[in-house]
């Protein structure tokens, strides 16, 4: 992991982000930090609705680049006393939206890992305020990891992949996984919450072994936690285990099925109490 993308809005969540990539940074041994602000016109607020609904009209691009540069002068200038000088701090803005050009500037900026912070507390926010980081989540093909508000850095000795135990062999993105354990040579916890006991099947154990077997390298360790609750049992296991990070796999055929249905993205973002890296599973 050479290149990592920090997307900001110059907030103060964006700017812990940065911050947290660049604490990992050094320990994966990047090369390079690219922060980077996509501008667009704002949101039109109508008294009728609470949801954006045009682009306010008096805002003309140059203005909205110069606001865009002067913001991210500022913002750079106000975490590069962090950064160690073998570490490369660069900035990029453009007029662009970031969810739908993820992919074209990972390819472009040659990014091979994306660190973003979220903001929220109140139930609009979580909806509202999340929308971009999840996004991003759900169109890009490269890692994300998504750094809690109030969260700061830890060095990553512990990581936790939640699973599901469906169809690991296809759809586990085993060479992602390998990289951070590779790089960080963290101790994996492989994690499983379930809610019933009719859940525990024989093909759910035979579906652990083939885990096992992808990931055999690396001793991984099965967890199973019942709770009703399932961002409380993933809480729990971080809070037991000492966990820095936790992997989780959108599943491809529909953002919004299996384990990680939409309302546990935005759950995980939202109230994890450690960074979470979203990994998308591999083609079938």
């Amino acid at each position: 992991m050479n290149t990592i993308l920090v997307p900001t809005d110059y907030s103060a969540s964006a700017k812990n982000a940065a911050l947290y990539a660049i604490h990992l940074a050094s320990q994966l041994k990047a090369q390079k930090i690219i922060l980077y602000n996509a501008f667009q016109p704002p949101p039109v607020i109508t008294e009728n609705t609470a949801m954006p609904t045009a682009t306010a009209p008096f805002f003309d691009i140059e203005s909205l680049r110069d606001m865009s540069s002067t913001g991210m002068t500022h913002f750079k200038k106000s975490i590069e006393g962090f950064c160690p000088s073998e570490l490369k701090l660069e900035q990029l803005t453009e007029f662009a939206a970031l969810d739908t050009n993820i992919n074209n500037l990972c390819k472009k900026t040659g990014a091979d890992l994306i660190i973003m912070g979220i903001t929220g507390t109140s139930k609009i926010e979580e909806v509202l305020i999340g929308s971009t980081a999840l996004s991003v989540v759900k169109n890009t093909k490269t890692p994300v990891i998504v750094v809690p508000a109030e969260v700061t850095f830890t060095p990553i000795e512990n990581v936790m992949l939640a699973c599901d135990f469906t169809k690991v062999a296809e759809t586990t993105p085993v060479q992602p996984i390998k990289n951070i354990l590779d790089a960080t040579k963290a101790a994996l916890y492989v994690v499983n919450i379930y809610s019933s006991d009719k859940e525990i099947t024989s093909v759910k154990s035979y579906e652990q072994e083939l885990l096992h077997s992808l990931l055999r390298e690396y001793n991984p360790n099965f967890h199973f936690e019942y709770k009703e609750d399932f961002i409380t049992g993933i809480n729990d296991c971080v809070e037991e285990k000492n966990i820095n990070l936790i992997i989780t796999i959108p599943k491809k055929h529909g953002f919004l099925e299996g384990l990680f249905k939409e309302r546990h993205i935005k759950k995980l973002a939202f109230h994890s109490h450690v960074p979470v890296m979203y990994v998308h599973q591999e083609d079938l």
